[in-house]
């Protein structure tokens, strides 16, 4: 990405803030090509401190486009159907009404209870506690809802679905293919409410243009990383993932609340 373009963009970007864009992108797209979840997240909370979140939401979810259409034949050859058919329905009748949440309640305070319950999850799961009954559509459908609720109200959906996944007891394969999958799905979900409330302002839609070849790379680089790797790191790294975002969410969530008081 070049400076000057940027700075003409964005006339208030420093060298700095284009650093940290540029590494906060390539974190992300290796993350979501090695794990399949979380490059979402790491945007967000890179370009909130430099851009703030009206426009870091949709850079994240319009960069993040070309790689789920780069990760897509995965999800579709290697994940179970039964698994994100009906998480993907119940998430994609639940967004809408998660935004509308968005706007009765404080997304901070909701953050704080979201990353506590990721933090949760990731103890329960590195024990190898699971969801009970994983494989029952019932329980599918409530976590899709969920997600799909979270997802709008605070772009955050992606740690439920990817506790579901590592809970069913099958390959690394697909249970790749299933986070790919279902964060597909909430991806796409946050789409329709940020054209309707038009968060794609130009200045928006340009550095995302700028941001995908970047994306794009860092994905491709992640997914050679598993498939060298994955089966050995992928479990471990989907943990150390999903702690550092609970984590960091949760820290960031309570600094903004504690502000708002």
């Amino acid at each position: 990405m070049e400076e000057t373009i940027l700075n003409y963009i964005e006339p208030s970007l420093t060298g700095l803030d284009v650093l940290l864009i540029t590494s906060g992108i390539i974190l992300a797209g290796f993350i979501r090509g090695f794990v399949g979840f979380g490059a979402s997240i790491i945007i967000v909370l890179v370009l909130t401190f430099i851009l703030g979140p009206h426009k870091a939401v949709p850079i994240a979810a319009l960069s993040g486009l070309p790689s789920m259409l780069q990760l897509l034949p995965t999800a579709i050859k290697h994940s179970e159907k039964q698994f994100v058919l009906p998480f993907g329905l119940a998430a994609f009748f639940a967004a809408p009404l998660g935004t509308w949440i968005l706007v009765i309640v404080n997304p901070e305070l909701m953050k704080i209870y979201i990353a506590g319950f990721v933090l949760l999850m990731v103890c329960f799961l590195y024990r190898d506690v699971r969801f009970p009954k994983a494989d029952y559509p019932a329980l599918l459908i409530s976590i899709g809802g969920a997600a799909g609720l979270i997802q709008g109200a605070t772009g955050m959906g992606g740690p439920p679905a990817v506790a579901l996944a590592l809970s069913r007891r099958t390959d690394t394969e697909k249970q790749r293919a299933n986070v790919i999958g279902a964060v597909t799905t909430l991806n796409l979900c946050s789409l329709i409410p940020l054209w309707y409330y038009d968060f794609f302002s130009t200045s928006v839609v340009v550095m995302s243009i700028m941001c995908i070849p970047l994306y794009i790379l860092a994905t491709w680089l992640g997914t050679r990383f598993f498939a060298r790797f994955g089966h050995d790191y992928f479990r471990n790294g989907a943990l150390l993932v999903l702690a550092c975002i609970g984590l960091t969410a949760l820290i960031k969530a309570a600094f903004n609340y504690s502000n708002l008081s």
